[in-house]
């Protein structure tokens, strides 16, 4: 299950970076266009754009256009998952209510934990992504670059807190179908994450559905705190912000705004509807 763990992850909770983890320069794009899926909710006075990220890309794909740049241009505030805190001789804009310092964090998370993001870092290493490419830090930069507030949902100490709690990871389970003999950790996940980056750069949220599925079948508590009690709180944030006129560009990792579960399922529940843009 951790490999299904961390790549979901991927797409759900905001990945964490040492403070001396140097963060990648922007790539130029130099494959096709991409279309990840985007949202808006609105009312008379009160439009919010609900982006899906994908925290960590290897920088190939120019998405960062058309409806999703308009979009974030005619935001006049950018709200992230969790502000993640400045990296050491990286220059940054003032920003308001950043995030604390890795070192001042109360909370440390699990060794398990810890040595599974290592795990993740390197199958992503090993086809070129970052999190300095990834979508949330991109849409950052450029919301730092041109003066726009940016907020977080949750703070980086809840997210820590999240991952201490989960429940530890059964033993690895036997090899999937046609998987190949003697395929190890990283090169199964390597692979998940390439189909999950480029799923997300179609747009498409089928696989995304099915890994859900797969994560609350193994283990539904891990399910329940990394996506259906977020989404909750999240979806009551919007509800709340929904009574201030103005426009808001959120972004959350694309798992979860598919599924069940999903953002958009917890928004229709309480009354707000949600149409696809992208």
């Amino acid at each position: 299950m951790v490999n299904l763990v961390l790549a979901t992850a991927l797409a759900a909770a905001a990945p964490q970076m040492s403070p001396d983890a140097p963060i990648a320069a922007p790539a130029e794009p130099i494959a096709a266009p991409a279309e990840p899926a985007m949202f808006v909710v609105r009312d008379a006075d009160t439009t919010v754009y609900i982006f899906g990220t994908f925290h960590a890309l290897d920088g190939k794909a120019d998405w960062f256009r058309d409806e999703v740049k308009s979009a974030f241009d005619q935001s006049g505030e950018l709200v992230l998952e969790t502000l993640i805190p400045e990296v050491r001789g990286v220059a940054s804009a003032p920003t308001p209510r950043r995030q604390p310092k890795v070192q001042q964090l109360a909370i440390t998370p699990s060794a398990s934990f810890l040595g599974t993001t290592r795990l993740a870092i390197n199958a992503g290493k090993s086809q070129g992504m970052s999190v300095g490419n990834g979508a949330d830090m991109v849409l950052r930069r450029a919301a730092e670059l041109s003066g726009k507030h940016v907020e977080a949902l949750e703070t980086l100490e809840s997210q820590f807190a999240m991952f201490k709690r989960m429940p530890a990871a059964p033993a690895a389970p036997a090899p999937r179908p046609g998987a190949p003999v003697g395929e190890s950790a990283v090169d199964s996940l390597s692979r998940s994450m390439v189909e999950m980056q480029q799923a997300w750069k179609q747009g498409d949220q089928t696989i995304f559905v099915r890994m859900l599925g797969q994560l609350k079948a193994a283990s539904p508590a891990t399910y329940r705190m990394m996506f259906t009690e977020r989404n909750g709180r999240w979806a009551d944030w919007i509800g709340a912000r929904m009574q201030t006129p103005g426009t808001v560009f959120v972004a959350v990792g694309a798992g979860h705004l598919a599924g069940a579960d999903s953002l958009l399922v917890r928004l229709a529940q309480r009354g707000i509807e949600s149409t696809r843009l992208n």
